[in-house]
């Protein structure tokens, strides 16, 4: 028996239930949450035992007698929506090698598959941190005795820092980034300001010279809005202690402090470019919890302002400026150097001993270095690494170049020498030149060396940003 037709409005309900289902699964897409950032954090501390020899000041004549704070290696890994990957590695050193970061680098590329300019390094630069094998030779010979323990720390911390980054990349969340900057002031220009007369040119506001008060900070929270973890950078010298303990210095205290008050939360410091600007007051304990709870107060304002939210994708790009030293030093110089009785005299035959091997083994391309720069796009904030104890002035330019968005680190992959601007290389004195002697290198280095870095790191920001 046939049934009677559809009334026609029947039938249009038929259509439209048709229509509805064919769209629920659309509709289900669209309610679910779009991919975003990922991101995951790991620490370890790598204080070393007592008995190891320091670093960063000629003076110490002992190894460390002990440990006034932990020491720390961080990590940050962060995915974008489309599965790109960067790992960020902060540590409580003075210098770190190339050799070692290329180690990390290359391990990290063999296990995850991570190029090379995904994989950023940086040292707060404390001056109570160990030496490490081949970085800062001449700075403070150490007695052969002795060496193999520094020899066996540095192959212990290469494997800590792929450790902290595994493990941060195997902790890879969903993650929301965000970013802001207030400002912290105890970083003074060291070449334009006398330390004992700052607090007088502080009080009448006549301190002299360029400094970056700036300090950026990176919040990272689950989806839920809990705070993970912090990135704080601020441009000025680990040198508020001269301890023969270990010690993170400011940066150290002010992780402690930002720790202590975001239970939970890992803080990262990041050095900016201060190789100018040296804290103050300093010289003690109470001076370096105060400048730790500056900074910790500065990265607290910035957390409580309307953070901007990082959109978009991760990049990264890396290459080697090609820079050269001004010269050779002769014979004489060598052999004066020697035999000259002078202050830090084993520093200075340290430096004759390692020069003159470099040049017997390398010839005149002992005046050459291949210098690290390394960009990164977050979204549309761009991070700039800079290798070597870098002067304010290239942050500041780049700052004006690139724009507010820009962070410019130092202290970044590799700490072969001071990075003098065109400015201060002219000027001279112990960052444009005498600071050569505890680096180990043959001399000042060749101007235009600022272009040179400036140019390239144009080159790389505009492979990372994205229109």
């Amino acid at each position: 028996m046939r049934l009677p037709p559809a009334p026609a409005c029947g039938r249009r309900w038929i259509r439209w239930a048709a229509v509805l289902v064919a769209l629920l699964p659309l509709v289900r897409l669209a309610a679910a949450p779009a991919p975003g950032w990922r991101a995951g954090l790991a620490r370890e501390a790598v204080t070393p035992p007592a008995g190891l020899w320091m670093t960063g000041y000629a003076v110490r004549t002992r190894p460390a007698d002990g440990k006034a704070q932990d020491l720390w290696v961080k990590a940050l890994a962060l995915a974008d929506p489309a599965g790109n990957r960067g790992v960020l590695l902060t540590a409580d050193l003075c210098a770190i090698g190339r050799e070692h970061t290329d180690a990390v680098a290359a391990e990290l590329q063999r296990r995850y598959g991570l190029p090379r300019s995904a994989v950023m390094t940086n040292v707060s630069h404390t001056h109570c941190s160990p030496a490490l094998a081949g970085s800062l030779g001449p700075m403070r010979p150490i007695p052969a005795a002795d060496a193999a323990k520094t020899a066996d720390y540095t192959r212990v911390l290469v494997r800590r820092m792929v450790d902290v980054a595994a493990a941060a990349l195997e902790r890879l969340a969903p993650a929301d980034l965000a970013w802001s900057e207030d400002e912290a002031t105890f970083g003074i220009n060291r070449r334009e300001n006398a330390e004992k007369d700052v607090p007088a040119l502080r009080a009448a506001g006549k301190l002299k010279g360029p400094s970056d008060p700036r300090v950026p900070l990176l919040a990272v929270r689950d989806r839920q809005g809990a705070l993970l973890g912090l990135l704080v950078s601020y441009a000025c010298h680990n040198t508020t202690l001269a301890l023969n303990e270990w010690h993170g210095d400011y940066a150290g205290s002010a992780q402690a402090e930002l720790e202590r008050r975001h239970p939970g939360a890992t803080v990262m410091f990041a050095s900016g470019c201060g190789a100018d600007i040296n804290p103050n007051p300093r010289r003690e304990l109470a001076h370096v919890e105060q400048h730790g709870r500056d900074l910790a107060d500065a990265a607290d304002r910035a957390l409580a302002k309307p953070l901007r939210p990082i959109v978009g994708g991760f990049a990264s790009a890396w290459a080697d400026v090609p820079l050269t030293f001004s010269r050779q030093p002769s014979e004489e110089e060598i052999r004066t150097a020697r035999e000259k009785d002078q202050p830090n005299k084993e520093m200075h035959q340290a430096w004759a001993d390692l020069v003159s091997e470099r040049q017997q083994k390398l010839g005149e391309a002992a005046i050459n270095y291949a210098y690290p720069v390394q960009t990164w796009a977050l979204g549309q904030v761009t991070w700039v690494a800079l290798g070597g104890e870098v002067v304010v002035d290239y942050a500041l330019r780049l700052r004006r170049e690139l724009g507010d968005n820009a962070w410019v680190f130092g202290y970044s992959n590799d700490l072969m020498s001071y990075i003098p601007s065109e400015r201060v290389l002219k000027e001279g004195r112990y960052e444009g030149a005498t600071s050569m002697i505890p680096y180990g290198k043959p001399g000042p280095w060749s101007p235009g060396l600022e272009d040179k870095i400036v140019q390239q790191v144009h080159v790389l920001a505009a492979q990372v940003r994205r229109p």
